[in-house]
């Protein structure tokens, strides 16, 4: 299927200079939890998504400009998404 050069494309508005939502990371984890719950998805790719969502809710947790607030949030769901991981295995 080739491009079609005269559609228009929507750039989605993303601030480079503010930290994801933690509600996303929370659908991430509970999709995660829930496709594989009901064998959609297989144990490899669950622990493959929560590696990815695991280490990047630990590089915003180490980022020194975090609010604190923020970073209470990011810590209770990188629990979250270490505890799924252990019921995988």
């Amino acid at each position: 299927m080739e491009p079609n050069p005269t559609e228009d494309r929507v750039t989605p508005s993303v601030n480079v200079n503010e930290p994801p939502e933690q509600d996303h990371f929370d659908a991430a984890i509970s999709h995660v939890d829930s496709s594989y719950s009901s064998g959609v998805l297989a144990a490899k790719a669950a622990k493959g998504i929560l590696y990815s969502v695991i280490e990047t809710l630990g590089t915003l947790i180490g980022d020194p400009d975090l609010p604190e607030h923020a970073r209470s949030g990011y810590q209770a769901l990188l629990v979250s998404a270490e505890e799924l991981r252990s019921r995988i295995d």
